[in-house]
């Protein structure tokens, strides 16, 4: 058995001491996410159809047996996505701006639950405050309508803390007159 390290290492010629390992540095840990608004996106011109109202508790509990898929919770980072991206309304066409971006950051807990309210990271420098707090409600609106989100086990414990960055673009057509 030699004298030397195990670890992957890097030496050179010129160094006679003991070889440390190499790692590259990580790129980042943000999960990072981007919704973009288009005019097929609105409510009567969705994929999936009109989104359907909220049921009763009443009527949940007599559909629980036959919808299974929210009981097991999500398991990867694309599903949780494709809750995240269900739950976005933009603001009315009258209230929005076209271009108009706004980035988020946060985290969640094991239970689904943020940790801390959003933060603001970036919104188009150009647009009026009023059109931003605008945005900011739809954002906020839309983060009450999923959370607390339900992941599994593994889930849970692979996103707990990774800081979540959701961009949010608005390529609707606007009307200039309003």
């Amino acid at each position: 058995m030699s004298g030397h390290p195990c670890h992957p290492s890097f030496c050179g010629v010129f160094h006679r001491g003991p070889c440390f390992p190499y790692f590259a540095p990580p790129l980042g840990e943000t999960l990072r996410l981007t919704i973009v608004s288009t005019d097929e996106d609105s409510s009567d011109h969705r994929r999936d159809g009109p989104q359907p109202e909220q049921k009763s508790t009443e009527e949940s509990k007599e559909g629980s047996e036959s919808n299974n898929s929210e009981d097991r919770g999500l398991d990867s980072i694309r599903e949780m996505f494709a809750a995240l991206r269900a739950c976005w309304e933009p603001p009315p066409k009258d209230d929005a701006r076209h271009g108009m971006e706004y980035t988020i950051r946060f985290a969640f807990r094991r239970d689904g639950e943020m940790i801390a309210p959003p933060r603001m990271t970036y919104a188009s420098h150009d647009a009026p405050a009023e059109v931003r707090d605008k945005y900011r409600d739809a954002i906020d609106e839309a983060l009450k309508r999923c959370t607390p989100l339900h992941f599994t086990d593994a889930m849970a414990g692979a996103v707990a803390g990774r800081p979540i960055a959701i961009r949010f673009v608005d390529e609707r057509t606007i009307e200039p007159g309003k």
